[in-house]
């Protein structure tokens, strides 16, 4: 975007800034039951002797240079409509406490903006394009309302600075607007659609806008196969997340007198202190999962014990600070060594993970991956000897037998979420053609539960998954994550160092 514009919409979002903080003072601050009532004198004191703290050092961001081109392609899809992506608001995690909020993934994507209770309205323009305005609540006045000192949720004294209109209209190169002026523009009889999640505190804003939920769902899917095909900004930031994932990997194994110790959580908790304080959070509730826990695909409780002659399966993926997600499994032997019947079984795994990402390139399917992995892996146990039928008998679709041990697909997308473009439709997902620049992983297991009688009792409770994450190339595929050890001679180095 150039200069012209961005100074174009700074002036724009000035000449209606005072108005918009009118407005935003005007509501009542949300305040607990144990909070004081604050006499006139306090308020006449508090609205008085602030300096003003409007930032003049904002530029254009590189998010916001890519979200413009993402819009465009969106406005492309839908000419002559008016597109609603709402960032969501915050989730009540315990009576008057939240959860610390993340934005929808398709806003994040259309706005580079971060900012909670914030809309993106694309509205068509005439000329078969579309004008971009994010509608958002922008830090508060100080010299009227109480806002600014007393609102638990919005209040800059309370939740921190949230940004003014004319800083967000710089950095992401967008018109932005006050949001309590959204329900007004949304009325008329334009086309409308909206990105509709989860979250519904938009709903009394949309009351004017003619939506439908099949014309919303098609926006979603939309949105979903627009988002498959990673840009290369995109690319970047999901290499720095598996970066930064590596390195909390091997903080864990690092400590692993304190994982003996305290178990599964003090793994949880040193993954986490390296999300935090690199990334923005991990990406998914990390699993950190030994012993017969390994079994269960998602253990989330990460509560148990960590004990030597067993192993440990750890699913984790940080959250970098732009929202992209890695997501990365390693399975290792607590003591540093396998034994022989455990090296066996994970050497299974690799060759079928292997098999899988050899079998990737574009222009195959997305079930290619799984399919070539599956084809080693029951195999393999049928030599094991581990297969009530045959190997052919147990791939037959009217049979998938082997499923009983390995439970989950290969595949899936990977990106802004961990499972990513999943409102994305089935003949361009699931059973679409693989594209340069996808990203997907390639994760297959192997599960024996502690209580199945259909394998031998040495096995039972072993759980075995090795996943990484696979950039499609015009070439073939790259793994982005193949600095992080997999083979049993790595894995056991990496320990052991």
């Amino acid at each position: 975007m150039t200069d012209t514009t961005e100074t174009t919409t700074a002036e724009t979002v000035e000449t209606t800034a005072a108005e918009a903080t009118a407005e935003a003072t005007a509501a009542a601050p949300k305040t607990a039951s144990h909070d004081n009532e604050p006499n006139p004198k306090l308020r006449a004191f508090m609205n008085s002797g602030w300096a003003d703290s409007e930032r003049q050092d904002v530029t254009l961001s590189d998010v916001g240079v890519w979200a413009a081109k993402r819009r465009d392609a969106l406005s492309q899809a839908f000419p002559g409509e008016r597109l609603v992506i709402p960032a969501g608001t915050y989730k009540v995690r315990s009576n008057d406490t939240d959860f610390v909020f993340r934005p929808h993934t398709d806003y994040v994507w259309l706005a580079g903006d971060q900012t909670s209770d914030a809309v993106l309205v694309l509205e068509p323009n005439g000329t078969s394009g579309h004008d971009s305005v994010l509608y958002f609540r922008p830090r508060s006045d100080r010299s009227e309302g109480e806002e600014f000192w007393r609102d638990r949720m919005y209040g800059e004294l309370w939740a921190g600075r949230r940004p003014s209109l004319t800083e967000t209209a710089k950095e992401f190169g967008v018109e932005t607007r006050q949001v309590d002026r959204l329900a007004d523009a949304l009325k008329g009889d334009v086309p409308t659609r909206v990105r509709r999640g989860e979250d519904t505190s938009i709903a009394s804003l949309l009351s004017g806008a003619k939506t439908d939920a099949d014309r919303d769902r098609e926006l979603a899917a939309t949105l979903s196969e627009l988002r498959l095909v990673k840009d290369p900004f995109e690319i970047e930031q999901l290499r720095n997340a598996v970066a930064i994932t590596h390195r909390g990997f091997s903080d864990v194994l690092a400590e692993m007198d304190k994982v003996r110790e305290y178990g599964e959580r003090w793994i949880e908790g040193t993954f986490w202190r390296r999300a935090r304080a690199e990334g923005n959070d991990v990406g998914y509730t990390s699993i950190a999962a030994a012993g017969p826990h390994a079994t269960t695909l998602h253990w989330i409780e990460n509560d148990g014990a960590v004990v030597d002659g067993t192993l440990m399966l750890l699913d984790m993926g940080v959250e970098n600070r732009q929202l992209y997600t890695a997501d990365i499994t390693r399975t290792l032997p607590v003591s540093g060594e396998f034994t022989p019947r455990q090296r066996d079984l994970y050497q299974l795994v690799l060759d079928a993970q292997n098999a899988g990402i050899d079998a990737l390139r574009p222009g195959v399917t997305f079930r290619t991956a799984h399919e070539a992995a599956m084809e080693v892996i029951v195999h393999g146990l049928d030599a094991m000897e581990l297969l009530p039928v045959s190997a052919e008998e147990a791939l037959d679709p009217e049979s998938m037998l082997y499923q009983r041990y390995t439970l989950h697909g290969v595949s899936h997308m990977l990106g802004l979420d961990v499972h990513d473009c999943s409102a994305a439709r089935e003949e361009k997902y699931r059973k679409g053609d693989l594209q340069t620049g996808y990203v997907l992983t390639v994760e297959p297991g192997l599960y024996f539960q502690a209580d199945d009688l259909t394998v031998p009792e040495d096995l039972r409770g072993i759980g075995i998954r090795i996943e990484d994450d696979i950039l499609i190339t015009d070439e073939g595929a790259e793994n982005l994550s193949e600095a992080m050890p997999r083979d049993i001679e790595g894995l056991q180095n990496w320990m052991a160092s």
